[in-house]
């Protein structure tokens, strides 16, 4: 009786071990974020496809008699690994080779960038964890046609298709949500992203508003941030520099069944640098979970919080600056920025053809500080000293809003439907008050202030943005792909002035409206063998900014602006893709573009230029001629114009009023070639180690409206090594050592003229950067 018992049992367990044997399991991820990779191609050495990871990064081959496998993905470098015990762990890295990776930002849905007829480049993890950047700026300036300027502190500005400006040019998003609401635009917001939970970078280059909206002018900057990873996993660093930046990052996370959570962030720290009254801190943390509900729904909750309080020194003369005298003329300037923000989305695909998410959103921002840029100097009208006055302000907004979007594929000629709205309310206030400046005349030093409680602005405003949005892609053939798309947007303003009738040019209250219908039509063309091109129109728009609407200082009322652009592009791979090529032409035209006007003050005014002309043409070029070499050539020559605009300028010892055109003249600002290029050599006899060079470029450009005031532009060099241990008990410790401004050059990220001279933000020096790290991860 015992034998008939045992030997079910033997059976079942012989059968276990059988099926175990036959089946290998595979578990496919990000090597730099740990995030599962859905969709990874996991085939034969012999190159035969047996399937494709899920969700979760898994797939499951039901054979046995397997020793390798291959595994491919758009966007990462192929590998080919060892089956051990019936498992396979593979970790993928992205590929900076790759001409067509998969993005996200072109349709707010993943694709391959051929099918996107725009100019779109992405930063991989891999560049971000091989740069080791202390500010944004060393990332994106290695895309072509992007020049972010540094201004100190992670503080900066941007040119995109555009002069060097300060003005709401540029659409910034985290995940495809607007980090600010339109019409509350800051040039510094992106020091408002946590760096250290940024998985890619994604730049759409001119303008994006078919699905985005307004502001996306320049380009849109999207922030793709990391999300759980699989199994689980961690990291933290350490770095600091020779002039007394520190900063620790530490992040990790877990998937545990349908649930996964990641938490990351960074605390940075500045005292006593090359630069005078330059101290700052930032805290900045991200926090994201994801629930699984089945295979085709999921829900994902985002948080981020970021700190900034600086010391902002200001700009120099031109005596200090060529002496590299780096003392500010004052002490009590200031900016405190708390910036949080909170999203909750829920994707579910409905079936194969039609899929939908719906996201909510909460901002809270306050932005108070005492700008030494508004520090202006009152003189007689034989330019002689008065005296000197300032303001401290404070603007502040709350917002809440919905974006939801649905999309449908037809069988009809592979096309599909992507429909969407947006909801954005943002109740905002601010205050300025007016301060006196104590000045020490001999010594140009302002000497400290007093805050005489006269209030400058005190307002309130109901901003209510909405939007609808459409876009039809059609595919005729397999090579041709045609998108075509619409947007409508209306931006509403409901001023409530808390200063008193009789003291402000403002009524009580008002309201403004601005709105726009803005097209896109583009096409790609696939020629085979990683060649195509593309070709697109689409409409750009800007609204007045509330500050510039509202504020007292400004003198005459704005009108929203428009842009209609035209661009044709292209991209070529040759030499068994060891070469890759990529190119965009562009024509940019403004009309009712808002200028600012720098006054004799120091404080600008904003007004429309009746047109301005913006036409180039940005490329980059690769090549890998070993695997263990990578050279890459990234740059933009253009030229800014106006075709019709004028400026007022006054002669104080006249009394007289002139009015000069600049019609033709190009803009100020404006740099005509712009380049970065780097070199990379990671050898295959010592993994992990990697060593590149990298040189930036601008050009000669002018800085004033008149063209008779310029600066020479700057080249600069920058080096970076690192050494990630691959094996033995370090496996996972890493260390980096950056120089940059090698040769120690004497440059300023932006140059401004007025009729009492320029002024420069001064460069960094050469800046010495050690830092370690260790990360582990278990799937």
């Amino acid at each position: 009786m015992k034998r008939f018992f045992i030997l079910p049992i033997l059976f079942l367990i012989l059968n276990t071990l059988a099926y175990s044997q036959a089946n290998i399991q595979v578990v496919v991820t990000d090597a730099n974020t740990h995030e599962a990779i859905p969709g990874a191609i996991i085939a034969g050495t012999g190159g035969e496809k047996l399937g494709l990871t899920d969700a979760k990064g898994r797939y499951v081959i039901a054979s046995s008699g397997i020793s390798q496998i291959k595994v491919t993905m758009v966007g990462y470098s192929t590998l080919v690994v060892s089956v051990t015990g019936g498992k396979a762990d593979v970790a993928l890295v992205p590929s900076t080779l790759d001409l067509q990776p998969v993005v996200v930002t072109a349709s707010r849905e993943g694709q391959a960038r051929q099918d996107a007829p725009i100019a779109i480049s992405k930063i991989n993890s891999t560049q971000i964890k091989d740069t080791k950047a202390t500010a944004l700026y060393q990332l994106l300036n290695k895309v072509a046609g992007v020049y972010m300027v540094d201004l100190g502190n992670e503080q900066h500005t941007m040119a995109i298709r555009q002069p060097i400006t300060y003005n709401a040019l540029y659409l910034y998003m985290e995940d495809g949500l607007p980090i600010r609401p339109t019409g509350i635009f800051n040039h510094n917001s992106l020091y408002e992203i946590n760096m250290s939970g940024v998985k890619d970078i994604e730049v759409i280059k001119g303008p994006a508003s078919s699905l985005y909206g307004s502001n996306s002018i320049g380009g849109a900057v999207n922030f793709i941030t990391q999300g759980p990873p699989s199994g689980y996993a961690g990291n933290v660093s350490i770095r600091g520099d020779n002039y007394h930046y520190r900063r620790v990052d530490a992040d990790g996370g877990f998937t545990q069944g349908k649930f996964g959570l990641y938490i990351g962030g960074y605390i940075g720290h500045q005292k006593d640098s090359w630069q005078d009254y330059s101290d700052f801190d930032k805290y900045s943390a991200n926090f994201k979970t994801t629930y699984d509900f089945n295979a085709g729904t999921r829900l994902t909750t985002s948080a981020a919080y970021n700190y900034l309080n600086t010391q902002t020194p200001g700009s120099l003369d031109s005596a200090h600056f060529y002496n590299r005298s780096y003392g500010a003329n004052q002490r009590f300037t200031y900016r405190k920025v708390e910036s949080f923000r909170a999203s909750t989305r829920l994707d579910h695909q409905w079936n194969e053809k039609n899929a939908t998410f719906v996201t909510l959103f909460f901002r809270h921002n306050s932005t108070a500080q005492l700008p030494s840029y508004f520090i202006s100097d009152v003189r007689d009208n034989a330019g002689n000293y008065l005296s000197s006055n300032g303001q401290v302000n404070d603007q502040r907004f709350q917002s809440y809003g919905l974006l939801a979007q649905h999309r449908v594929n037809f069988n009809f000629l592979h096309s599909r439907l992507i429909g969407g709205i947006y909801v954005d309310d943002s109740p905002s206030s601010y205050y300025a008050q007016y301060l006196d400046i104590d000045k020490d005349v001999l010594n140009n030093y302002y000497t400290g202030f007093t805050n005489t409680g006269k209030y400058i602005d005190d307002y309130r405003i109901k901003l209510f943005n909405t939007a609808a949005y459409m876009q039809y892609e059609i595919k005729p053939i397999e090579a041709l792909h045609i998108v075509a798309g619409l947007r409508y947007d209306r931006v509403h303003y409901d001023f409530t002035n808390g200063l008193p009738a009789g003291s402000t040019k403002y009524k009580q209250q008002e309201t403004n409206n601005f709105n726009i219908v803005a097209p896109k039509l583009g096409l790609t063309y696939d020629l085979g063998s990683n060649k195509g091109f593309y070709a697109n129109y689409s409409v750009g728009f800007q609204p007045p900014e509330t500050g510039d609407l509202y504020s007292s200082r400004q003198l005459t009322p704005l009108k929203q602006a428009t842009f209609d652009n035209y661009e044709v592009g292209g991209w070529f791979s040759a030499f068994n893709k060891m070469l890759y090529f990529e190119m965009s032409l562009f024509d940019l035209e403004g009309r009712n573009e808002i200028i600012s006007q720098l006054s004799p003050d120091n404080t600008t005014q904003n007004q429309n230029a009746g047109a301005t002309r913006h036409r180039g043409v940005e490329y980059s070029l690769t090549l890998a001629p070993v695997n263990e070499l990578t050279f890459r050539f990234s740059g933009t020559n253009a030229t800014h114009t106006y075709v019709h605009y004028s400026e007022v300028v006054t002669n104080y010892s006249m009394g007289t009023s002139t009015v000069i055109k600049y019609d033709g003249n190009r803009m100020n600002n404006a740099p005509a070639w712009i380049a970065n290029s780097e070199l990379t050599y990671k050898p295959a006899y010592l993994q992990g180690f990697r060593i590149a060079g990298e040189w930036q470029h601008i050009n000669q450009y002018y800085t004033n409206p008149a063209n008779t005031k310029t600066y020479s532009g700057y080249n600069i060099y920058n080096l970076r090594l690192g050494y990630d241990v691959k094996g033995n008990v370090l496996k996972g410790a890493g260390i980096w050592f950056n120089v940059l401004n090698l040769t120690n050059k004497l440059y300023a990220t932006t140059v401004t003229s007025n009729q009492y001279g320029d002024t420069y933000n001064a460069a960094a020096p050469r800046t010495y950067t050690l830092g370690i790290s260790y990360s582990f991860s278990k799937y």
